[in-house]
């Protein structure tokens, strides 16, 4: 089992999601968020005074897959969010222990669905 965490635009959200269920990968969890990387923000003019800002709008993917699924899901990502643009993302890809659904108590593989 795996959790990857991906880092990508926000315009480019309904497309991975959309290259996401295309690979038949269902279960998603967006958040918003800020961050920077090697853009390291970017200056914008708010009340006629130009302003530094050092955090930029991201949105982070989070899902937990079986090892058969990672491969899909990270070409799912990729293909979704390229633009070939600087900013347009990070996947990374963790280890995940063990999962365990609530209503039935199903651990491992089978609680992932």
């Amino acid at each position: 089992m795996k959790y990857i965490v991906a880092i990508i635009q926000p315009d480019r959200v309904e497309e991975v999601l959309n290259t996401l269920t295309e690979k038949e990968i269902h279960l998603v969890t967006v958040s918003n968020v800020l961050g920077r990387g090697r853009q390291k923000g970017i200056a914008e003019v708010y009340r006629s005074h130009k302003e530094a800002g050092s955090l930029l709008h991201k949105v982070k993917l989070e899902i937990a897959v079986n090892d058969a699924f990672l491969q899909p899901t990270i070409d799912a990502i990729t293909k979704g969010a390229r633009t070939g643009q600087v900013g347009d993302g990070k996947i990374f890809v963790l280890d995940l222990a063990d999962c365990i659904r609530i209503r039935t108590g199903e651990t491992g593989g089978t609680a992932i669905g």
